[in-house]
């Protein structure tokens, strides 16, 4: 790695007066887990580094009186997968947790470095999505509120600006919806999937009132699959709806090919994961 400065601010304005919006080598740091890989892959070779780790009231997790939950950005993702408040809340995310990465990796990796990131082939954003979540950035304009499902602009690119951190993720009030992810990997589970799919549905009896459904790996962003989201809409649950909204899906979703498998597999994969993911989400036990 070549040389580089680290700055260590205690609050989160020293934070932000610290990164400079015009120079692309100064980068805020959190968990370090992606970035270091990049660093000694000689991908990216930073000027000065800004560790957030100092940064006071980004590790909370607290349940707001409106039924939200706020997670702060730098509460690690081994955290977010023990506490029993997420687990109340939104039990899809901890059950999504066992599975994603290692747990070295979810000791030290953060839920706000996680999703600045971007890397469209992991597991937290299609759920955050899914769930409607949204997040808290701030920067020297002052806060603003990004929904996770706008918050991702291409290939390892987000919306925010170079200046701007994200303090916190906001996880609104489920009430009866309920959520599954599932996910297909090539080789070792933990491994970069060929496909994430992550569902919410909410139900009236057997019918379905409203649903979201989500991809990420095969597609260079996480995107919501509107076309599947109408299909279900007003149906009866079950099987022949869940076909249906898995041809939808396949029919709609623009997939991408890589390491992991063709755009042409990845379609496939979609079609088949969309009716198994709505089925797991409504079942008795599922994952909520």
């Amino acid at each position: 790695m070549t040389p580089f400065e680290l700055a260590e601010p205690a609050t989160l304005k020293e934070a932000i007066a610290l990164l400079d919006p015009d120079d692309p080598t100064v980068r805020p740091i959190a968990g370090g887990t992606a970035l270091m890989l990049m660093m000694k892959a000689g991908v990216f070779r930073p000027g000065k580094l800004v560790s957030l780790r100092s940064v006071k009231d980004l590790t909370s997790i607290d349940a707001a009186p409106d039924g939200s939950l706020r997670i702060g950005a730098m509460t690690s993702l081994a955290a977010v997968e023990r506490s029993a408040a997420v687990r109340a809340h939104a039990p899809v995310i901890p059950r999504t947790m066992r599975t994603l990465s290692n747990i070295r990796v979810r000791n030290v990796a953060t839920i706000g470095g996680s999703l600045a990131h971007a890397d469209p082939h992991m597991d937290l954003p299609p759920v955050l999505i899914a769930l409607g979540a949204q997040v808290v950035a701030a920067s020297p304009a002052g806060e603003r509120t990004i929904p996770v499902e706008n918050l991702f602009a291409g290939y390892y690119e987000t919306v925010l600006a170079r200046n701007e951190l994200i303090t916190s993720v906001v996880i609104p009030a489920q009430g009866s919806r309920r959520a599954a992810y599932l996910k297909c990997t090539t080789r070792a589970v933990h491994d970069w999937p060929a496909l994430g799919l992550a569902v919410a549905v909410e139900s009236d009896g057997a019918s379905v009132r409203d649903a979201r459904v989500v991809v990420s790996a095969a597609t260079e962003t996480p995107t919501r699959l509107a076309g599947a989201e109408q299909a279900l809409r007003g149906g009866t649950a079950g099987d022949v709806l869940w076909r249906q909204a898995g041809e939808a899906a396949a029919a709609e979703v623009e997939t991408i090919s890589d390491g992991q498998g063709s755009a042409a597999y990845k379609r496939q994969l979609v079609r088949v994961y969309v009716a198994r993911a709505l089925a797991a989400a409504l079942k008795p036990d599922g994952a909520n």
